[in-house]
């Protein structure tokens, strides 16, 4: 699937505005950009927020947010970000988007992968 410019803008804009809702600890608008089935696996805004809090500290509050270059995973829209976590640990969220019939975007998962140091 090919994502235009448009595209690529509404799925930074999703993310920006969860990242966002994060950091107010506001559970419901943070819920309402994952996509129907991540709605279906944690029942409620509140148990979406502590999953997050626990296991993903560095998407829950950044110290630093840096977006990269949409790919394709696996045949996922994928939109590779680069955190710096709370403890200053650099990390690498991927993503993944679902399109909506409504054409809009909404997450359908995230993962974290490490970001190997470079020595310049």
């Amino acid at each position: 699937m090919e994502i235009n410019e448009s595209d690529a803008i509404a799925i930074r804009a999703v993310i920006e505005s969860q990242l966002a809702a994060f950091q107010k600890d506001d559970a419901q608008t943070a819920f309402t950009f994952a996509s129907s089935g991540i709605q279906e696996q944690f029942q409620t805004p509140e148990s979406f927020l502590r999953m997050v809090m626990l296991n993903y500290p560095a998407v829950y509050r950044p110290r630093s947010v840096v977006f990269e270059k949409i790919t394709t995973i696996q045949e996922n829209i994928t939109q590779p970000v680069l955190l710096l976590s709370p403890h200053g640990v650099p990390l690498r969220a991927l993503y993944f988007m679902e399109q909506q019939l409504d054409d809009s975007w909404r997450i359908n998962g995230c993962i974290l992968v490490s970001v190997e140091a470079e020595i310049i």
